[in-house]
């Protein structure tokens, strides 16, 4: 009887293991490999956890979360998971505008001050320009003093307008692309004036609730969501947990949760027809133009450009203790989307979505030209307006050399001190996907989504 229950206790065993063996050789390569990157940006202390969806097709390839939703109390990350998502709430709020447009309650060329008071100094801003960051508006909060004063008013996007409105228009409007978060803040505030809703209402009925999706609510540090995570930021001496956010601070800039499933049902909706009326969806995926004529590569909330051979369609967000990121390659009718609750180092669901698009395509490099211009005539100081320069005013000056192989950079104040390598012609180079391009006086840098112009020292 006692050899009986060994020999019968070992079958079970064999079987377990021979079942364990077959689980475990039955995941893709795709998913193996996202285990990988995964349990390495965990174990290493990175990200505290995350989610990612992989749709092409109309096939599912991947969609798994890992890690932890709390790391106080070691729960693991639910299937459903909710995550904060940061400025991907752009691209709802485009639509948003878009859909007011649609329904002809306002348009696109009007000057926003029809619905929003606001000193301009004299100049005309338009609802497109708001939406495609080349407004020019100043920045706000823009300190800690400004972000402080906001976190404990009880309308601070309200705020937002009287903070912005005395500075120093960054550039004038169209004349450069330089990403913008006040100007999202206008808009939340213009689709409550002219939809009588408040931004969050009318998201909800105009197209959460008709395309059921039931995990996208608005930012609040009050409600129970359930399988709402927790946040944390990198820190080398192990993961912090977020700071406090006042959600009405970046409103329809960046304060909407979501998560992988509610994203895949909205991003397969937005491109194919079943939320915007075609004019309105080619309206919102198409760059526009500078007031020169120069093409961008931002559109409306959302990026669209070349990358590396295959057209993507995609916008990211970060935000206190979480990153984002939503992609759409039309050509390749693949999707993917990263949900981190981790501020980290590497812009963390940017890393995640990159290193999983380029195991499904292939990346196809920019070809290199030779040098066909005298550098020399490149070589000064240029400085003009960005997004985070490090004067005090967002400015910066980047110093030019030529040398042998073409010319250095070294931005002011720094010690570090970069070659351009990459050069395609036309006084361009490439660094990934950015394109610099030097002449005339002038150091352009596309960055996709901020298009700065500084301008050569005399």
């Amino acid at each position: 009887m006692k050899q009986l229950l060994v020999f019968v206790l070992a079958t079970v065993l064999l079987a377990t293991s021979c079942q364990s063996k077959k689980e475990t050789s039955t995941a893709s390569p795709l998913e193996v490999y996202a285990d990988s990157l995964f349990k390495a940006s965990i174990d290493s202390a990175q990200i505290a956890g995350g989610a990612i969806l992989v749709f092409q097709k109309g096939n599912m390839l991947l969609k798994k979360t890992y890690g932890y939703a709390s790391l106080e109390l070691s729960t693991p990350m639910p299937e459903n998971a909710i995550f904060d998502i940061g400025s991907v709430t752009k691209q709802f709020t485009a639509a948003a505008i878009l859909k007011l447009v649609e329904d002809k309650k306002l348009s696109l060329d009007d000057d926003f001050t029809k619905y929003l008071d606001f000193d301009t100094k004299g100049r005309k801003i338009t609802i497109a320009q708001l939406l495609d960051h080349t407004s020019g508006l100043a920045q706000a909060p823009n300190g800690k003093d400004e972000f402080t004063q906001m976190t404990f008013d009880e309308f601070p996007h309200k705020l937002t307008v009287q903070l912005a409105e005395p500075k120093e228009f960054l550039h004038e409007p169209g004349e450069a692309l330089i990403y913008n978060n006040v100007a999202f803040v206008f808009l939340g505030l213009i689709i409550e004036k002219v939809s009588g809703q408040t931004y969050e209402d009318y998201l909800k009925e105009t197209f959460f609730d008709p395309l059921e999706m039931h995990s996208t609510p608005f930012g609040s540090n009050t409600k129970v969501v359930k399988n709402k995570v927790n946040g944390y930021n990198y820190d080398p001496n192990g993961l912090q947990q977020m700071n406090y956010l006042n959600y009405y601070i970046p409103y329809s800039a960046g304060s909407l949760s979501s998560s992988t499933e509610d994203l895949l049902i909205w991003t397969k909706a937005l491109h194919s027809g079943k939320v915007l009326s075609e004019p309105m969806y080619l309206s919102m995926i198409t760059p526009g133009k500078l007031n020169d004529g120069t093409p961008v590569r931002y559109a409306k909330g959302l990026a669209n450009f070349s990358d590396y051979g295959h057209k993507e369609i995609s916008h990211g967000g970060a935000i206190a203790g979480f990153s984002s990121f939503v992609q759409y390659f039309p050509e390749d009718d693949l999707y993917i989307i990263t949900l981190i609750n981790t501020i980290g180092p590497k812009k963390t669901g940017r890393f995640f979505g990159y290193e999983i698009t380029w195991k499904l395509l292939d990346k196809k490099e920019y070809k290199q030209a030779p040098l066909d211009f005298d550098t020399n005539a490149t070589q000064g100081t240029y400085t003009g307006q960005t997004r985070g320069g490090r004067e005090s005013d967002g400015k910066q000056s980047i110093e030019i050399k030529s040398i042998e192989s073409g010319i250095t950079r070294q931005v002011k104040g720094e010690e570090k001190i970069d070659t351009l390598k990459f050069y395609i012609g036309n006084n361009t180079w490439m660094e990934e996907n950015d394109k610099i391009t030097i002449e005339n006086g002038e150091y352009r840098v596309d960055k996709i989504y901020n298009y700065y112009i500084l301008k050569k020292e005399k």
